[in-house]
């Protein structure tokens, strides 16, 4: 009996051992390889709105992506996160952000005008009529102290006898043994003399007055500038007045070119800039002038800025009303910058995508500055040194606008 209970016993051990190993051993396998974990369900490669329950193609044959729990339960409502298959697929390409420094060269057609701080109108300072017109012309060159036209004035001859008058009383009253006398005689030529000067009466004629003593029926009216006449009022035997323009005179040994620029490139031009134009009369030649200056209002048909370039003409090949090629060469600036395909425009925001980690894109908003050569400067969102997306940005931007909206649906439905 004793004997049949030692055996027994024995057996149970063995089994017992058996049974242990057995479960041991499984429970090491069971850990080492867990079962996958099942997708929730499949989406578009393409389009993220496109789901379906079971693994399919879409119409360029490429898979769908499995979704997981953890994908939609795990990080912020709009970080998307990629597997290096689907990365790979969809070309996503990045970039640094990174200061660069930046210029940019802004185009325009422009205009040759006459400077404004050129152009002299030539006014009687009194009444009279014109007796001989010495520039008839439109387009004549004239000289400084050119005589342009003569003029018979009642006013200027009686100013001019009187000035004789003066004169002779001043001559008479030299001797007298009285200072005050001969003071006041001496002051009344000089007096005499001065409005004749005022009156425009020129130096010579003044002079040749004085020696001849004979009054002097015409005027000689003289170009007060060098340049070109660009409009005649008046002709021989009109009447004239101080109010009548008898002839205006522009001087081009510097003109203005006006240039149109449009909202967006204004950034980029400051007065100072260095500007080079070309014209089609002046081939293969390069002239250079500086803006002046940068209007303070648009123009209201094109709502561009009109900019003001000077330009020296000493060699009057620059005429006005010609129309020229200008390039505003920009000064030079160090920003912080991405490339311009890197953003995405909304019409409300701009943002961009930036891989936080492997396979894992954060959108950022950015505010933007100015833009060159196909970088952008980045005023806030991104910091130097991240990587931003400039591929396949806009199949992530759908995915996470998705993620985004699902997260506020999920969000509103606990708070019901």
């Amino acid at each position: 009996m004793n004997k049949l209970i030692a055996v027994t016993a024995i057996l149970c051990l063995a089994v017992g051992a058996a049974l242990g190993y057995y479960l041991s051993d499984s429970a090491v396998v069971e850990t080492a390889a867990p079962a996958p974990e099942e997708p929730l369900f499949y989406r578009h490669p393409m389009n993220p709105s496109v789901t379906s329950p079971v693994p399919a193609k879409d119409s360029m044959g490429m898979d769908y992506i499995p979704v997981y729990a953890e994908d939609e339960t795990t990080g912020d409502s709009g970080t998307v996160r990629i597997d290096p298959v689907l990365r790979n697929n969809i070309s996503v390409r990045t970039a640094t952000a990174e200061a660069r420094t930046i210029s940019r060269t802004v185009r325009a057609v422009g205009r040759v005008e006459y400077a404004e701080d050129a152009v002299v109108k030539l006014h009687p300072k009194v009444e009279g009529w014109i007796r001989d017109l010495r520039v008839d012309k439109t387009g004549q060159a004239v000289s400084d102290d050119d005589i342009l036209l003569e003029i018979y004035s009642p006013t200027l001859v009686a100013t001019q006898q009187e000035y004789l008058l003066a004169l002779d009383n001043r001559a008479a009253l030299q001797d007298s043994p009285f200072q005050d006398i001969r003071e006041g005689a001496a002051a009344l030529a000089a007096s005499s003399r001065a409005r004749l000067a005022l009156l425009d009466v020129p130096d010579h004629q003044i002079r040749e007055l004085e020696q001849r003593r004979a009054v002097q029926e015409q005027l000689h009216i003289h170009a007060p500038v060098a340049g070109i006449v660009t409009e005649i009022g008046a002709r021989p035997g009109q009447y004239v007045t101080p109010s009548t323009e008898l002839l205006r005179i522009v001087n081009l040994d510097a003109v203005w070119v006006y240039a149109d620029i449009y909202e967006y490139e204004l950034p980029w031009v400051a007065v100072g800039d260095s500007v080079h134009m070309t014209l089609a009369s002046l081939p293969g030649r390069v002239l250079k002038g500086r803006v002046a200056f940068i209007y303070p209002y648009a123009q209201g048909a094109t709502r561009t800025t009109r900019v003001r370039v000077v330009f020296d003409n000493s060699d009057g090949l620059l005429r006005p009303d010609t129309l020229v090629n200008v390039a505003i060469q920009s000064r030079e600036t160090t920003a912080l910058v991405v490339p311009s395909e890197a953003v995405v425009r909304s019409g409300t925001q701009e943002r961009v995508f930036v891989e936080t980690a492997a396979g894992t894109f954060e959108p950022r908003r950015v505010a933007l500055g100015i833009e060159s050569d196909g970088y952008v400067e980045v005023q806030g969102g991104v910091q130097a040194g991240e990587r931003v997306v400039v591929s396949a940005q806009f199949l992530i931007d759908s995915e996470s606008q998705l993620r985004e909206a699902a997260a506020k649906m999920t969000d509103a439905g606990v708070a019901q």
